[in-house]
């Protein structure tokens, strides 16, 4: 465990954040999943109004520094692809 006042103080901002990013990182997962399942079950409006909130959370995400940009842009991409080819 740390001994300076400072190194305390940056061991309670740690454990902070990695809360933070964990929750992030769920709910970020978990849009994801809503968004294959919508794929799967072939219901092409209810893809796109959750591929929607997705995109926002995952930017938020990578603006937040939760995950990298180019991994955002990544599943965007190929949540976006996934939701088109439903669509025809």
């Amino acid at each position: 465990m740390a001994n300076h006042k400072s190194a305390l103080k940056r061991a309670k901002q740690n454990t902070i954040k990695q809360m933070r990013n964990r929750s992030y990182k769920t709910r970020l997962r978990n849009m994801v999943k809503k968004v294959n399942q919508a794929v799967e079950a072939q219901s092409v409006d209810e893809a796109k109004t959750i591929l929607v909130e997705t995109q926002s959370i995952i930017d938020k995400c990578a603006s937040k520094g939760v995950i990298h940009k180019n991994t955002a842009s990544r599943k965007i991409s190929r949540l976006a692809k996934k939701v088109e080819a439903l669509a025809g």
